[in-house]
């Protein structure tokens, strides 16, 4: 039974009619518990549905609680360790099963502990986590996550010197524009505002220079910024180009020696 339940939920052939199905059905319950949380946004709408949302929401959360359960029963193969014990240790610790946990724990938490109202709200976002389940179920989100992993260092650095032009920025900018614009360059936090938005080339407009050595540096930080932010895209996509072209290689015996070839 063990066996079954994991082919089932974790492991198995995409090919079987049963296991597309449950997979689907999990991704369309997830998008369903997004539009659900949308809808509660708009009174109008809210209202007349109240009472359908919310035997929905009960349904889900029976729903996501068994799949977590069943998660549990099956740790000892998806994670397994010396114990039984630490099998579920490592199973609920990890990313997918913070996710699983995020998922259901906004529902049974009133019915453990009295919530301060104004709590209430970070209860309800928690529930949009929902959405993050999804990532188990689609070999989309996972690519992205992989190239993300595979290119941390390099978008470490990048993230690092983006940080310190943003950091430098500030700085210089409060010092040029901070008596000459006192309300709006009050400190330095205030001034690095005026920086994210530049060096992302945004500018809301809110902030504006009216100095003339100011307008200049403002000049050359925004085209630094296109560098700078182009980096990260950069490297995902050359990260997505190189699993993509990894993925489309095919593999043949030789019929000599009988090795792999990759074509």
């Amino acid at each position: 039974m063990k066996n079954k339940i994991y082919r089932l939920i974790e492991e198995g052939d995409q090919d079987s009619g049963i296991n597309l199905t449950f997979d689907y059905a999990i991704m369309i319950l997830i998008v369903l518990n997004v539009i659900a949380i949308i809808l509660e946004t708009i009174p109008e709408m809210y209202q007349p549905l109240k009472g359908f949302l919310r035997v929905f929401e009960i349904i889900s959360v029976s729903i996501f609680s068994v799949e977590y359960l069943l998660r549990i029963y099956i740790s000892d193969l998806t994670h397994p360790s010396s114990s039984r014990f630490k099998s579920v240790l490592k199973f609920v610790f990890s990313s997918y099963g913070l996710i699983d946990l995020i998922a259901i724990i906004p529902f049974y938490t009133p019915f453990l502990i009295t919530i301060d109202l104004r709590f209430l709200r970070i209860f309800r976002f928690m529930r949009f986590m929902r959405i993050l389940k999804i990532n188990r179920y689609t070999n989309s989100l996972n690519l992205i996550w992989t190239v993300i992993k595979e290119k941390k260092s390099e978008l470490a650095i990048t993230g690092f010197v983006t940080l310190l032009t943003l950091v430098f920025a500030s700085f210089l900018m409060y010092y040029i524009e901070g008596e000459a614009q006192p309300e709006k360059f009050p400190n330095i936090i205030a001034s690095f505002w005026w920086a994210i938005a530049t060096l992302t080339t945004v500018t809301y407009g809110d902030v504006f220079l009216i100095t003339g050595f100011g307008k200049f540096v403002s000049g050359l930080i925004a085209v630094l910024g296109i560098g700078l932010v182009a980096l990260p895209t950069g490297l995902i996509t050359a990260g997505f180009i190189q699993k993509i072209g990894k993925s489309e290689k095919k593999t043949k015996k030789c019929p000599h020696c009988g090795k792999d070839i990759i074509e």
